[in-house]
């Protein structure tokens, strides 16, 4: 390898690229936690201090949410750039005839680029979007202003979203690993099989989302359906849960 070979096309595609992906993502699912596991946790143990609450959201979640929603964006863009520069990335896809271990790995790295595509469209259009309300709503209270009656509906949407990108980013992140070290190695799968486990997965991701924004029964408290996401110990429970669903489609299908 030459110095000139450090950064051409299939060193920035497979590697820079690659490490910038992981960097940002590092800092956004690390965040997503930091939320799910401390965060939401702590701010419900302050009980009546509505004024130490409103100060965390303004001074320490308000901070988090600006790294948390650009490291998305990031981990976005750096992941798309390893598709569009990696030398035949994308020409590889569903490609091979026959039973392939190539076909078992593009199946399991397209779930996991589709729910990372999902996870990151869940930051921007529910969670910050309503987040936004709850911040104002805070900064509003402390300054001696009326509380806003929509922010607690803001809130538990954005709680939804958030829980159900924890329970995504377990199978996520295990796919991201496991197309590269695990797939390829373990696993080989004709492409008609390959698109079975994907569409399958694909459909239970599909009623996952739908779960958390509330079309099956609404958002509020109460609704079964929502008992994933009502702790971040029933959020741990599910994610593992649907790990285990998928790792058994992909040995059903691929194995």
């Amino acid at each position: 390898m030459t110095a000139a070979s450090l950064f051409d096309q299939a060193a920035i595609g497979n590697f820079w690229f690659r490490y910038l992906h992981v960097l940002a993502g590092i800092t956004w699912i690390g965040l997503l936690y930091y939320f799910n596991f401390v965060q939401v946790p702590g701010l419900a143990a302050y009980g009546d201090e509505g004024k130490a609450r409103n100060i965390t959201v303004t001074q320490i979640a308000t901070r988090a949410l600006w790294w948390f929603r650009w490291a998305s964006i990031a981990t976005l863009a750096t992941g798309l750039l390893i598709t569009a520069v990696a030398p035949d990335y994308m020409n590889d896809f569903m490609n091979h005839p026959g039973s392939d271990p190539a076909n078992a790995k593009n199946a399991v790295i397209s779930v996991g680029m589709i729910m990372g595509i999902l996870m990151a469209a869940n930051v921007w259009m529910i969670i910050w979007k309503n987040q936004k309300v709850v911040i104002a709503n805070a900064v509003n209270v402390l300054g001696g202003g009326e509380a806003n009656p929509d922010a607690a509906t803001c809130g538990r949407k954005a709680l939804l979203a958030s829980r159900q990108n924890m329970v995504f980013s377990v199978s996520m992140l295990f796919y991201m690993v496991g197309a590269a070290h695990f797939y390829p190695e373990a696993f080989s799968a004709t492409t008609g099989n390959a698109n079975t486990f994907m569409f399958i997965s694909l459909a239970i991701i599909a009623l996952l989302e739908l779960n958390a924004i509330g079309i099956f029964g609404g958002i509020k408290a109460g609704n079964k359906m929502l008992w994933p996401y009502e702790s971040h110990k029933n959020a741990i429970i599910s994610s593992i849960v649907l790990w285990a669903v998928f790792f058994g489609l992909s040995v059903v299908f691929m194995g």
